[in-house]
């Protein structure tokens, strides 16, 4: 379904960062998908048609190794889009992007995004600064992945959850967990059962309850908050902050 005049608006905080003059460019163009749990968005290698920017489902960038193993390297909800590659002049990703948590987001064709971008103005400098927000998020995964404990990143991870999804409620099995975060399930029984046995989560088939988010933060490692202090910096109310 195409935003018609009277439909003006979104929950992307990305695009609602936009004058209202950039969003108008873009809004008869976007179209209102509905995305489901483990559906494909992009696989590596392939052209990206479309970028999305998600309102309510939640899209996790994977790497994925010749021999199946994965991790995740970004994840994208309502602050965002999936599709970088193509406002920097490409239109292959290297990366799969996965729907983690179902829900809607608006699609758009790639071709129409790059020459919004190209015309330069509000839009440009708001989506490089967004660039450079991933870029941070994803160096700060890297170092988190290679020097803090299991428990400690599934604690970052699911307060990342929580967090784009405004609730601290959510479906996801151990399985789904685990290629996330590259490790084998039984890691993440383990962690998880150490988080729940401390009173700061429940889990129970496939779904996840944040019982104590103070402690659950003070378990996580300081990259929970560098990437989170970075999108609410991108997400200022002036887009002329958003890289100072």
């Amino acid at each position: 379904m195409l935003l018609d005049n009277n439909s003006l608006r979104s929950n992307n905080k990305l695009l609602t960062a936009l004058p209202k003059s950039d969003f108008e460019h873009l809004a008869p163009h976007l179209e209102l998908v509905s995305l489901t749990s483990g559906q494909s968005i992009y696989e590596a290698e392939e052209p990206i048609k479309y970028i999305y920017f998600p309102e309510t489902a939640i899209i996790s960038l994977l790497c994925i190794m010749n021999n199946g193993s994965s991790v995740e390297v970004g994840l994208v909800s309502n602050e965002g889009m999936v599709g970088i590659p193509v406002i920097l002049g490409d239109n292959i990703t290297t990366l799969n992007a996965i729907v983690q948590v179902p829900g809607n987001a608006l699609r758009i064709d790639a071709d129409t995004v790059k020459t919004e971008f190209d015309r330069g103005e509000a839009i440009q400098d708001l989506l490089l600064c967004y660039v450079k927000t991933i870029y941070l998020e994803v160096s700060q995964c890297a170092a988190c992945n290679r020097l803090h404990t299991l428990e400690e990143r599934l604690s970052r991870w699911l307060l990342t959850v929580a967090d784009r999804l405004h609730s601290d409620e959510f479906p996801l099995t151990q399985e789904f967990i685990s290629h996330m975060l590259g490790v084998r399930r039984s890691g993440v029984t383990v962690a998880a059962s150490t988080l729940s046995k401390s009173g700061m989560i429940n889990y129970h088939r496939g779904n996840i309850k944040i019982l104590n988010r103070e402690a659950l933060e003070a378990s996580s490692c300081e990259c929970y908050q560098v990437i989170r202090n970075e999108y609410a910096r991108l997400l200022d109310n002036s887009p002329q902050h958003h890289c100072d």
